[in-house]
């Protein structure tokens, strides 16, 4: 057991059994974990199913109802540390991350010299697709504010498509990790950063959804809008 990828729903039943077999269809035979927050929709059931045509890869944990990005992955990430995972991954379910990038976010990782590498829609080779000019501006922006304010060298720091070595999640205090939304995905970078860890980014094309609700909200904005200030103390 080598490579997890984490996985976090909340009602993507029109994508979690087309992502899955897509990741499943990689080499490099990377395991799955679905952290389902009480979908409605019968997201958890349609992983229940799959699990007989990938009963040793596939994952699923239900938690009731929703608990927040952060927790999902935090969650996740004592849950690949405890089975013994070496690579562990965060990917959204709904195709904005090419799952075909999980192979060149392990390559940087297992042998480019990174301890976390980041999918990354800021560096160059980097793209945004069908995102509405204002949410850009709010992205790029917000990327621009966190690097002033915190002096990270991570040019996409809310980045959410990631490979960390499991010495990396080791070392941070996980039961620490204070956010829970875009906030969350700033201050694990940082924490890594703090720490001496190497961050490599990995120039990747990000699509927005085309199916199913986004979760985006003001006070996830409003969250990462103050949380890098309080990163500072840390």
């Amino acid at each position: 057991m080598d490579k997890l990828v984490i996985i976090p729903t909340y009602n993507e039943k029109e994508n979690i059994e087309k992502i899955i077999r897509k990741v499943m269809s990689l080499d490099g035979a990377f395991h799955i974990l679905i952290v389902d927050d009480g979908s409605p929709d019968g997201t958890a059931d349609i992983v229940r199913d799959l699990q007989t045509s990938f009963p040793q890869s596939l994952h699923i944990v239900c938690r009731s109802g929703k608990l927040g990005l952060g927790t999902a992955y935090i969650f996740g990430f004592k849950w690949a540390l405890e089975k013994g995972y070496n690579y562990i991954f965060e990917m959204d379910a709904d195709f904005s991350h090419n799952p075909d990038d999980l192979i060149r976010l392990y390559d940087a990782c297992a042998n480019g010299g990174a301890d976390l590498a980041v999918g990354s829609r800021y560096v160059k080779g980097g793209k945004l697709v069908n995102w509405p000019l204002d949410r850009k501006l709010i992205s790029k922006g917000g990327a621009f504010y966190t690097k002033l304010i915190t002096w990270m060298p991570v040019n996409d720091p809310t980045a959410g498509f990631i490979c960390y070595k499991k010495e990396v999640l080791q070392k941070i205090p996980l039961d620490n990790v204070q956010f829970v939304g875009y906030a969350f995905q700033v201050e694990m970078k940082y924490r890594a950063w703090k720490l001496g860890f190497k961050i490599k980014e990995v120039p990747i094309t990000f699509m927005d959804r085309t199916e199913g609700t986004s979760k985006m909200s003001s006070n996830i904005v409003k969250e990462a809008m103050l949380g890098v200030w309080k990163m500072r103390n840390f």
